[in-house]
């Protein structure tokens, strides 16, 4: 009798590491509509002279002090759940953001709450609509 292994790789499969990650590799990048924001003093800067605005379990603090391409930053505290829990909140946030119009030479800050994982994610994306339109609706009126 003859063994066959149903483990085996098919045949078009590519056989080593290196291919198949190069393989991997060639799905096209996702170019997201912002740029992140990054470090401390970056986001200190918003969280002390940006206006927060409330919607759901999302905090979004806006600041009109970016330059071009508005910048992101994304805050999900242990409120939020564990690291694996606060990372999905950031993922889904990362990609609601992606579907926001944003404003041009602002800067938002996105907070999670603890219910933005088992939130519907049409409805987080109204969240984040609802909120930076807010922001930037306020922000407009103080500069009038």
């Amino acid at each position: 009798m003859a063994f066959v292994s149903g483990c085996g790789r098919a045949p078009d499969a590519p056989s080593s590491s290196a291919a198949v990650a190069k393989a991997g590799s060639d799905s096209p990048r996702r170019v997201r509509p912002y740029r992140p924001l990054r470090g401390r003093g970056a986001f200190t800067r918003v969280y002390r002279v940006g206006r927060r605005i409330r919607r759901g379990d999302v905090t979004v603090v806006t600041s009109s002090e970016g330059a071009g391409l508005p910048l992101v930053g994304l805050v999900a505290g242990k409120r939020v759940g564990n690291a694996v829990e606060r990372n999905r909140a950031k993922r889904r946030m990362r990609e609601a953001m992606a579907r926001v119009p944003l404003e041009h030479d602002t800067v938002y800050v996105v907070i999670a709450g603890p219910g933005v994982n088992e939130a519907d994610f049409d409805r987080l994306v109204d969240w984040l609509q609802e909120a930076s339109d807010a922001g930037s609706a306020d922000a407009g009126e103080e500069d009038a």
